[in-house]
This record gives structure tokens, C-alpha cells and sequence, in this order.
């Protein structure tokens, strides 16, 4: 599906925005300023999603050593660099439109920093796992820039970076263990877009820059749209300016959240046995005690 000559939604349930949430700036991690939607007490969480950070950081600002256990965390960069490092030690940079989607698992220690001078945006979101796979072991999807799937409408007026799932006639290779779709659209002054979403997934809509019209929602940066349900969204830029925003949707998992900071679980008891794992250093924390990053 893409922008055609008519304007006319193919969709038998287009989805409508039933929520707008600002996401307004809040201090976070150490010197560091996240723009939060989700996670505010305006949109607690949006199963399977429990936070989308917008951050804005410069040295000696970041976020250092700080555990997580239970979710999913998904870096993306749209300017600058961050160097990650973890206790397993695992170490890497992103850079502008590079991913890191980590699954935190039964456990991760690290830190994420900027990497040189300047200014360092992206955003950051956090996916819950289901029950079962909470305490899986630990592990990493990195792709660059240059490995991320485009796509583009016929008339070149749309383009999209597909993160997971599918867009415009491209595909993600990442393995989303919760079923997961995020796309980063680019559209022209004038475009038009008609992207199918699965139904029953929960999805929203983040505006990076720019604005645009989103069902009959017209909605400028920092705005998160939520979707209510049906098959698909369409979207016009009707500026002068090019509009740029991530789709993202998700299947809820329909389970008990229960979240204590850095560790997300489906039980208080859970949690109390993470704090205790994490202090103690036992079920996948065992290197936490030994461990900081040269950060």
C-alpha cells in the first residue's frame, strides 16, 4: 500500500487517534533530558509497550551503569552517536539511524553514553516480553543504517525505514519475540499514505518533526498519537515542510505489568526477587557486583 492518486482510505476499519499525549521534557539518568509519552501518567503503558523516550543528551550527560530485567529496550538514533557496554562484556557504538534492540531478559547490566561532542537525539522503547520469556538469556540485534529496509511510494513521495515488521514493499530482518512492527516514514510536501497496521495489535504514532494530519487528527513533534483499532492508518502532509514520525504497533500480551523502575514483571513477588537477584548478584546478575563500564 502506498500514496496512490486517490485519497480515499482502502481500509474497511481505518484506525482513528483515540489519544494525544505531549511529551513534555523531564530530567532522566544523569544530567540527561527525555522527552517522555509513554510512561507518563497520561499513557501509563500501551501493552505491549511501557515507555517511549525521546532523549537529547550532551557530555558529560548519559545514562550509566543501571540494570534491567524482564522487557525489551529498542535505541534508535536520529542524530550523533551513543556507545553502549554491558557486564557480559559486550561493547558497541550506534551512530545516526543505526538500531539496537536488546532483549534484557533474565538480566543486563550497562550504560549508555554519547560518544564525542555535540548533540545526541534518539529514541528509546521499551517492549515488554510475556511471561515466558522474561528470563531468557540476554541478547542483541544491531543493524546500521545502511542494513535498514526502505521503501518508497510509487510517485517517490513517501518513504519509509522499516525497524520491524513491514512497509511499502520492505522487510526487517530483526526477530521481534513480541510481535512488534516500527517504521520510520519520511513524507514529502503534498504525500500521502495508507499503511495497513494488523488488527488487533495495539499502535501509535510519535511525530519526530514536522507536521501532519493522521486520520483527522492534525498533530506536530513530540505529540504520541494512540490508534484505536481497525486494519490500517492513513496519513497526508498537507505543509509545506516535509513531515517525518515512527509508526509503531505491537500485539498486546493481555498479562499482569508490574514495574519497578528498571525491572518489569508480572508479580510484586517477581520484582522483590529481582531487587533481591540484582543486590545479591545471583540469577543473571551474578557479574553486577564485579562489574562497571569505563564510562
Amino acid at each position: 500500500m502506498s500514496s496512490s492518486a486517490s485519497d480515499a482510505a482502502p481500509f474497511e476499519k481505518p484506525r482513528a487517534v483515540v489519544k494525544k499525549v505531549l511529551a513534555e521534557s523531564q530530567p532522566e539518568g544523569q544530567g540527561a533530558t527525555v522527552r517522555r509519552s509513554i510512561g507518563r501518567h497520561e499513557l501509563r503503558n500501551l501493552d505491549p509497550f511501557l515507555l517511549l523516550d525521546e532523549f537529547t543528551v550532551s557530555k558529560p550527560a548519559g545514562f550509566p551503569d543501571h540494570p534491567h530485567r524482564g522487557f525489551e529496550t529498542v535505541t534508535y538514533m536520529l542524530e550523533g552517536a551513543f556507545t553502549h557496554q554491558d557486564f557480559a562484556g559486550h561493547k558497541g557504538t550506534i551512530r545516526t539511524g543505526d538500531v539496537q534492540w536488546m532483549t534484557a531478559g533474565r538480566g543486563i547490566v550497562h550504560s549508555e553514553m554519547p560518544a564525542g561532542d555535540g548533540v545526541h537525539k534518539g529514541l528509546q522503547l521499551w517492549i515488554n516480553l510475556s511471561s515466558k520469556d522474561k528470563m531468557i538469556e540476554p541478547r542483541y540485534q544491531e543493524l546500521e543504517s545502511k542494513d535498514i529496509s526502505r521503501g518508497e511510494s510509487e510517485d517517490g513521495g513517501v518513504e519509509a525505514r522499516v525497524i520491524a515488521g513491514e512497509a511499502l514493499g520492505a522487510a526487517s530482518p530483526v526477530y521481534t519475540r513480541t510481535p512488534t512492527m516500527y517504521v520510520d516514514f519520511t513524507m514529502r510536501p503534498g504525500s500521502h499514505l495508507h499503511q495497513p497496521v494488523p488488527e488487533g495489535w495495539n499502535a501509535f504514532v510519535y511525530v519526530v518533526d514536522g507536521e501532519g494530519v493522521f486520520g483527522r487528527e492534525t498533530a506536530t513533534a513530540h505529540y504520541c498519537l494512540v490508534l484505536g483499532p481497525g486494519d490500517g492508518v492513513s496519513v497526508w502532509n498537507r505543509s509545506t515542510r516535509p513531515l517525518r514520525f515512527v509508526l509503531v504497533a505491537g500485539q498486546p500480551l493481555g498479562e499482569p505489568v508490574v514495574q519497578h523502575g528498571p525491572f518489569v514483571m508480572n508479580s510484586r513477588a517477581q520484582i522483590q526477587k529481582a531487587m533481591e537477584d540484582y543486590y545479591y548478584g545471583k540469577n543473571g546478575f551474578e557479574r553486577a557486583g564485579q562489574w562497571s563500564s569505563s564510562a
